[in-house]
């Protein structure tokens, strides 16, 4: 990959690489599940201290990469790409083609952006 001599520039061709290969995972959800990737956590907090590695919390917000076929008694209400809040131990950690995503019961979702 070549990069740009503006650091601008290099940023959106690093960042846009990321967005399609996580948009092109093989397999599938099974129904009911949906595969979210969780943001970043925070690295300062509002007033500008920087957060140490041992005191970040959980991030509680992520997008929707997947989504599983709905339930006979449960309508899917996510699609893919919709920014969403879960609850701090919802899901479980699965690491696939070397990046970090939560899998996660449909349910498990508290809020959709």
């Amino acid at each position: 990959m070549e990069f740009d001599k503006q650091p601008a520039a290099n940023y959106m061709k690093f960042n846009s690489k990321i967005k399609y290969k996580m948009a092109n995972i093989k397999g599938k959800v099974n129904a009911g599940k949906v595969l979210i990737k969780p943001f970043p956590a925070e690295e300062k907090t509002a007033s500008g201290i920087i957060i140490p590695d041992s005191a970040k919390e959980k991030p509680q917000r992520g997008e929707v990469v997947k989504v599983g076929e709905a339930k006979k008694d449960e309508p899917v209400v996510v699609k893919t790409g919709d920014v969403v809040l879960y609850g701090k131990y919802s899901g479980t950690e699965l690491t696939i083609e070397g990046n970090d995503y939560l899998l996660m019961n449909q349910s498990d979702i508290l809020y959709v952006e």
